[in-house]
C-alpha cells in the first residue's frame, strides 16, 4: 500500500475515533445535563461561546493552515514565528473580550454576561501559549497522540461539568468545565512531542509568507462568523435563551455527519493534498473524485438516517413526553429539517480542502461571504413572516450559497465534481423516499409530525 494511501486510512481511522469519542462524551453529558439544568443555561452558555468564537474568527490569520501548507512548516524559525503570532493574537482576543462584555450584556439585557464573558474568555489566554506540536502532528497526519490528548481533556471537562451540575445545578457547571480545558490544554500540548520548546521569534520572511496566505483566511473566517454563528446571536433576541438551548441540541445532533466529514477533510485530506499539490490538475482531480465517490455514497446514508428518523432520536434520548422534559419537544421537528440542510455542505467539504491545499483560500472566503450575507439578511425576515419554523427552514437552506460559490471555484481550477454531486444527491433522495415510505407503511408517520401536531 502506498505511503500516502496508508497514512490517509490510518489518519481517517484516528479522526473517526476522535470524533466518535467526543460525540459520545457530548451526547452522554447532554443526556445527563438536560435533567439537571434548564434550557436557559444551555442557551446562555451557547451565546457566550458564540461571542468568543466570533472574536477568534475575526482575528484568524490562518496560522495552523499556514504551517501545514507551507514548505517551511518544519523550520524552527517559521514555527516559532507562528507561535509568537499565536501569543500576540491571544492577548488581543482577551482584551477584545473585556471590551464586548458591557455591550453584550446590554443588548441581551442579561446581567450574567457581565461576569460570564470575562471568566470564560480566560481560555483564550491559555490557548495562545499552547505548543504548536498539535499542528506539527496534523501536518504529518500522525493523529494517534493527538486523538488521545483531545479525548482525555474532553472527558475530564465533561466529568467536571456533570459533577458540578449534580451538586450545584447552575451555569457555573459549564464555566468550570471550560476552565479545566483552559488549564489542561497548554500543559498537555507540550507533552505531545517531547522536548518541544518555543521562544519569541520574528522571522521577517516567514511573517510575510504567513500574512500573505493568511489575509484570505482572515477574510474567510470573518465572514464565516456571520455564516455559521449569526443564528445563535439572532435567535435569543427574537425568541429567548430557552428556545436557543433547544435549537442548539437539535443542531448539534443534525450536523454530526457534517462534523465527521469536516474533521476528515481538515485532519487528513488537507495535509495529504498539500503534499500532492504539484500534480497536474487532471491527475489530481481523477485521484480526488475516485475516492470521493465512495465517500459521498456513505455520507448519503449517514445524512438520510437523521432526516428520516431524527424525531425518534430526540424522543428516545430526551424523553420529551416525560414530566419536565416537554420543553425539548421542538427539537424533534427541528432535527430532521436541519439534517437535510447539511447536504450542500457535505458536497462542499468533500472538495473544499483541495482548493485550500492549492493555496486558493479566496474561494472559501467568498463562499462564506455569500452564506453570511444570506444569514444576516434572510433570517430576521423569515422569522418575522413565518416565525420559528421559517427561521429553522432558512438555516437549513444556508449552505446553498456556500456550495454554489465553491462549485464555481472548483470549475475554474479544473477540479469540478458537479456530475458526481448530482449522482450523490439522487442517491440521497432515493434513500429518503425509501425510508419515509417505510415509516408510513409501519404507521410511524412523518419526522415532522410533532410540528404538524403543534400547528393543529
Amino acid at each position: 500500500m502506498a505511503s500516502t494511501q496508508k497514512r490517509a486510512i490510518i489518519g481517517t481511522i484516528w479522526t473517526l475515533i476522535n470524533l466518535g469519542g467526543s460525540q459520545a462524551f457530548r451526547f452522554i453529558s447532554n443526556l445527563i445535563l438536560v435533567r439537571l439544568l434548564a434550557p436557559r443555561e444551555f442557551g446562555l452558555m451557547g451565546t457566550v461561546y458564540t461571542l468568543l468564537v466570533g472574536l477568534h474568527l475575526l482575528s484568524d490569520l490562518g496560522l495552523r493552515q499556514s504551517m501545514i501548507q507551507n514548505k517551511r512548516g518544519d523550520d524552527p524559525d517559521f514555527i516559532n514565528t507562528i507561535w509568537t503570532m499565536q501569543v500576540i493574537r491571544s492577548l488581543i482576543i482577551y482584551g477584545a473580550c473585556l471590551l464586548i462584555t458591557w455591550p453584550a450584556a446590554t443588548i441581551y439585557n442579561e446581567p450574567d454576561l457581565f461576569w460570564l464573558v470575562p471568566i470564560v474568555s480566560l481560555s483564550t489566554l491559555s490557548e495562545g501559549f499552547s505548543s504548536t506540536a498539535e499542528i506539527t502532528l496534523s501536518r504529518k497526519v500522525e493523529l494517534s497522540k493527538l486523538t488521545q490528548f483531545t479525548l482525555l481533556v474532553d472527558l475530564l471537562s465533561k466529568i467536571v461539568v456533570i459533577t458540578w451540575a449534580y451538586f450545584h445545578p447552575t451555569i457555573w457547571a459549564f464555566v468550570a468545565g471550560t476552565l479545566v480545558v483552559a488549564v489542561l490544554n497548554p500543559i498537555i500540548s507540550y507533552c505531545l512531542i517531547p522536548k518541544t520548546t518555543h521562544r519569541f521569534t520574528w522571522d521577517k520572511e516567514a511573517a510575510q509568507e504567513i500574512l500573505s496566505f493568511g489575509k484570505w483566511i482572515f477574510f474567510s473566517t470573518a465572514v464565516t462568523y456571520a455564516a455559521t454563528q449569526s443564528d445563535r446571536l439572532i435567535l435569543p433576541k427574537l425568541e429567548s435563551f430557552d428556545i436557543l438551548g433547544v435549537y442548539l441540541i437539535a443542531w448539534t445532533l443534525a450536523i454530526f455527519p457534517q462534523d465527521v466529514l469536516a474533521q476528515v477533510a481538515d485532519r487528513v485530506l488537507f495535509p495529504l493534498i498539500s503534499e500532492n499539490a504539484d500534480l497536474p490538475r487532471h491527475e489530481l482531480r481523477a485521484k480526488l473524485l475516485r475516492k470521493r465517490g465512495l465517500l459521498l455514497a456513505g455520507m448519503a446514508v449517514f445524512v438520510a438516517i437523521p432526516v428520516c428518523f431524527g424525531d425518534f432520536v430526540i424522543q428516545l434520548l430526551y424523553s420529551i413526553k416525560s414530566e419536565g422534559m416537554q420543553a425539548y419537544s421542538a427539537a424533534a421537528w427541528m432535527l430532521p429539517i436541519l439534517a437535510l440542510g447539511i447536504w450542500p455542505n457535505v458536497l462542499f467539504e468533500s472538495l473544499a480542502a483541495s482548493l485550500m491545499a492549492l493555496g486558493k483560500p479566496n474561494y472559501n472566503a467568498f463562499s462564506n461571504f455569500f452564506k453570511g450575507f444570506y444569514m444576516v439578511t434572510v433570517l430576521p425576515l423569515a422569522f418575522h413572516y413565518f416565525g420559528l419554523v421559517g427561521f429553522i427552514v432558512t438555516v437549513a437552506l444556508n449552505d446553498l450559497p456556500l456550495y454554489a460559490t465553491m462549485a464555481y471555484g472548483l470549475w475554474r481550477e479544473k477540479l469540478s465534481g458537479f456530475k458526481q454531486d448530482i449522482l450523490a444527491t439522487a442517491l440521497l433522495a432515493f434513500l429518503i423516499v425509501i425510508f419515509l415510505v417505510g415509516r408510513q407503511m409501519l404507521g410511524l408517520g412523518l419526522p415532522i409530525d410533532v410540528l404538524l401536531q403543534q400547528g393543529a
